[in-house]
């Protein structure tokens, strides 16, 4: 974190898992949020600057995590429109009853381990919670075996409405998956998209898209899922 930027986006992996804001650029979009993982409370922060209309709410395991985050990463101190929940993110997906436009999965244990956390059952409890404009982003770790499998299972829960994009500089694949409304956007207009929210925010997704560009997810230069 940059002491004098506490909101802005360090690392590769949360910049990218940000490239949801174009794949549905409504600006009242998301007005809910589930973030399953604080940890030091990068994408919270960027959220809670930069959409303020949107309600967050932060599942995390681990107390400490939070005391860390408030003591020294700035996390905001909850209210109506931030809610910090102590516990586990698969439990919290498999009893939940409210909806959220976004869920946003960034958990890994100090050996970088997900567990229930990258399961079949998780991913469709996931689904579940997701409203018609919904969007899963997951952060997973492309030198760690298994994020093949891991998109797979994403994949497989949504209908086979789930693509990664490529790994970025740090290892990280971050994948997306799509509930309701389908995301059908040119490079061009995510490119214009990136350059406003360059504008408002300064997050540069630029260098992102054209990756993506490159990649074979784009055929006739359109992202559909």
């Amino acid at each position: 974190m940059r002491v004098a930027r506490p909101w802005a986006l360090e690392l590769d992996y949360t910049r990218e898992m940000m490239a949801t804001l174009l794949l549905r650029p409504d600006s009242d979009w998301p007005r809910s949020v589930l973030l399953i993982g604080l940890g030091a409370a990068s994408l919270t922060k960027f959220l809670h600057r930069h959409r303020p209309a949107a309600k967050l709410t932060v599942v995390e395991i681990e107390p400490e995590v939070v005391h860390v985050a408030r003591q020294h990463f700035k996390l905001p101190e909850t209210d109506e429109r931030l809610n910090i929940v102590l516990g586990d993110g698969a439990d919290y997906v498999a009893n939940g009853k409210q909806r959220f436009d976004l869920i946003l999965v960034d958990g890994f244990d100090e050996n970088a381990r997900t567990g229930m956390l990258d399961t079949l059952p998780f991913y469709l409890n996931c689904k579940n919670l997701l409203g018609s404009t919904g969007l899963l982003v997951a952060n997973l770790l492309s030198k760690r075996r298994g994020a093949k499998e891991s998109l797979g299972r994403i994949s497989e829960a949504f209908d086979g409405r789930a693509l990664a994009f490529p790994s970025c500089d740090s290892g990280n694949i971050v994948a997306f998956a799509a509930t309701g409304a389908p995301v059908q956007h040119s490079i061009g207009e995510l490119k214009t998209a990136a350059c406003q929210m360059k504008e408002d925010t300064g997050l540069n997704l630029l260098p992102t898209l054209q990756r993506l560009e490159h990649s074979n997810h784009c055929p006739g230069g359109k992202l559909r899922f």
